[in-house]
């Protein structure tokens, strides 16, 4: 059997952004983590977007993943944007809370012009 998932990161308009594809269980954590780790030696981001467009599945796992990066962004001041919920996974965020700490877009660019736009 393959591997269930890729993680992988682009730069774009100096906003890094982490792709997951396949599944976010507990197999994806540690390549999520190392990606994310790698992300964030290299470039020490204050904004993240996590674009969700080619994830297919999401469990418990995986949201206390994305909890833990959400707080290491939250620890330098920054905020992480999502890109790309289904409907399902959107109510998964809502319902375990992880909606009230993160901005949704349906693309990346959106993201990027959130977290660009003058406050």
């Amino acid at each position: 059997m393959g591997i269930a998932h890729k993680v992988t990161f682009e730069y774009t308009e100096d906003v890094p952004i982490l792709i997951i594809e396949g599944d976010m269980t507990s197999e994806a954590d540690a390549e999520v983590m190392r990606v994310f780790g790698k992300l964030k030696d290299k470039y020490h981001p204050k904004y993240l977007v996590i674009n969700f467009e080619k994830t297919n599945y999401i469990n418990s796992a995986g949201i206390a993943t994305l909890i833990n990066i959400i707080q290491n962004i939250n620890e330098v001041g920054g905020k992480v944007s999502f890109v790309g919920l289904t409907g399902h996974f959107q109510k998964v965020m809502d319902i375990v809370g992880i909606s009230d700490f993160v901005n949704t877009f349906s693309s990346d660019y959106d993201a990027i012009a959130d977290i660009k736009a003058p406050k």
